[in-house]
């Protein structure tokens, strides 16, 4: 279905509907390597609506460094296919120069030395000021939609349960959001902030369990250009699965494409001539759903990370990805009549923190909401040699830390630390402040536990959650990388099935095979049961890095990917 061949076509037909000379665009941009902020957001006005987006900032208010992935596999009809295309395969398909900004910005190509030159990416009022830019000029033909997870990843969103990101895109002022990582802030909490919002929440895939009903609303229609557009809400389908249950008891989650389709046929019947789909499902998810639902005509897709340069076009919908963390902000220009999308202009604008101004009013709201919390937030623990990242599908340096960590801590004979995307990077040479450590561990059940386990039992938490990344039938994917190891090895065949990925398991101190029935004491965190003890998991870093100042990391080779 998703051939290389055909997403060569599909290219081709981007090129037929945006008109020419518009697919391209990011590659002239890459070339340059010299960057103003007038090249960054100067943009051809098109047609008569236009769409912002952005997704899964994780609370970031700051400009950060963030590493992408090396690694981004995609198994069955999608192998080979973006997002799962990376490093050098990727500059090479989208004609982006390396060392470029561009390339740095996209790849985890020479990425600590390009750090040193071109800088931290993001922050909120950087991207404020690319919002009232383009709001400028399009007026009220614009809609700026928020694909969630912007609540939680940080220290003061931590302490503030969120309230620190709900004040500042307030201030920014979506048209909608959906949501994830919101919800375990817990169901009270978050009822409490939707209630508050001055802009829609969308989740028409959110059920209330007591009575099988919607939850949330599942569409808002709006008017811009003169043109009536529909945006529905997709909040991630697995988020009882893959966070804490008993945080939102009452609420069920769900793929649920007949409701997309039924939604998409209600919108339509009441006069919608464009159809957008704010989705929090992830790429693959996204990617099957257009193509077996009718009638969208873009969907703005969110949970993976994934920051694609070009749109992927399945059918006649577009599919559109806009990073993470505040790297990226997605302009997209549309020409719609007679109820049909008829073209399109697209941008990816990478967010250069020294290169783009900073908004004023956000730098000051900023200024005010961290203002309690500066002094901690900028307390040292100590300095990296390595550099320190987490996105990757089978490791990460942050999480290798985070194992060390545990492992002597908790005296430990194996660790497990979750595959999550979130979590920003720390250059060689620099300090690791309590900033850094929360914003790879900031959540809000961080209990870090110690129990024992079985072979057997670790073997069969591989295998769940290398099924849940890698699961041929990308509905039954849930996203996010495999859990790190520390202390353990294993060989992973992604193409496998369900309880034969899994093999080759070691103890890496001694060498010994593990054996299914014996016992081994494991250490982890952001365990989902209610009942789970132990120490924050920042507390155990920090206890960790006050008898190791100095973290030096070697090459983690835990992991041995099949051929």
């Amino acid at each position: 279905m998703f051939s290389r061949r055909e997403f060569l076509m599909a290219t081709a037909a981007l090129s037929a509907i945006a008109g020419p000379g518009l697919v391209g665009r990011w590659s002239q941009a890459a070339a340059q390597q010299s960057l103003t902020e007038d090249g960054l957001l100067d943009f051809d006005a098109f047609g008569n609506v236009t769409l912002v987006h952005i997704t899964d900032i994780h609370a970031q208010l700051m400009p950060v460094y963030f590493r992408e992935p090396s690694v981004n596999l995609g198994v069955g009809e999608v192998a080979g296919l973006p997002p799962h295309v990376t490093g050098a395969d990727l500059l090479k398909l989208y004609n982006i120069e390396p060392g470029s900004p561009h390339a740095y910005a996209l790849t985890s190509e020479d990425f600590s030395a390009l750090a040193k030159t071109y800088g931290k990416m993001g922050g909120i009022d950087r991207i404020a000021t690319i919002v009232k830019r383009i709001r400028a000029e399009r007026g009220d033909n614009m809609l700026l939609l928020d694909g969630g997870d912007t609540w939680q990843g940080s220290y003061t969103s931590l302490q503030t349960k969120g309230q620190d990101m709900v004040e500042a895109f307030n201030a920014l002022a979506p048209d909608a959001m959906t949501g994830h990582w919101e919800f375990t802030y817990g169901a009270e909490r978050v009822q409490e902030i939707i209630d508050g919002l001055p802009f829609a929440f969308l989740g028409g895939n959110i059920y209330d369990a007591e009575w099988n009903e919607p939850a949330f609303e599942a569409y808002k229609m709006f008017d811009k250009g003169g043109v009536k557009v529909a945006v529905l809400g997709q909040a991630f389908p697995y988020t009882p699965i893959a966070n804490p249950r008993w945080m939102f008891p009452n609420w069920s989650f769900g793929i649920r494409e007949e409701d997309v389709v039924k939604n998409v046929e209600a919108a339509r019947a009441d006069g919608a001539e464009l159809i957008v789909l704010l989705s929090h499902n992830g790429f693959d998810v996204d990617r099957a759903l257009a193509s077996r639902v009718s009638g969208i005509d873009v969907i703005l897709t969110g949970h993976t990370h994934d920051a694609l340069p070009e749109p992927v076009l399945v059918g006649k919908t577009l599919l559109i990805a806009s990073g993470s963390h505040g790297k990226f902000v997605t302009r997209l220009d549309l020409e719609v009549q007679g109820g049909e999308m008829k073209g399109f202009r697209h941008r990816l604008i990478p967010v250069f923190s020294d290169v783009i101004a900073p908004d004023a009013d956000m730098t000051a709201l900023v200024a005010d909401l961290r203002a309690p919390y500066e002094a901690e937030l900028k307390r040292e623990l100590a300095t990296t040699e390595s550099l320190l990242y987490r996105r990757g599908n089978f490791n990460g340096t942050f999480d290798d830390l985070i194992c060390q960590a545990l492992i002597d801590v908790r005296e430990a004979d194996i660790a497990l630390s979750p595959g999550f995307r979130w979590g920003t990077s720390v250059l060689p040479g620099q300090k690791i402040t309590v900033e850094d450590l929360h914003n790879a561990c900031a959540m809000t059940y961080p209990a870090a536990y110690r129990s024992t386990m079985t072979g057997s039992t670790l073997k069969d938490i591989l295998e769940d959650v290398a099924d849940n990344l890698f699961n041929k039938d990308p509905y039954y994917q849930q996203g996010g990388d495999m859990v790190r190891v520390g202390g353990m090895g294993y060989t992973i065949d992604p193409n496998g099935s369900m309880g034969g990925r899994i093999s080759g398991m070691t103890l890496l101190k001694s060498g010994e095979a593990i054996e299914p029935s014996k016992e081994y004491v494991v250490a982890g965190w952001a365990s989902i049961n209610e009942a789970t003890e132990g120490p924050p998991i920042w507390e155990v870093v920090e206890d960790y890095l006050a008898k190791n100042p100095v973290v030096t990391l070697e090459e983690n080779r835990s992991v041995t990917v099949a051929a």
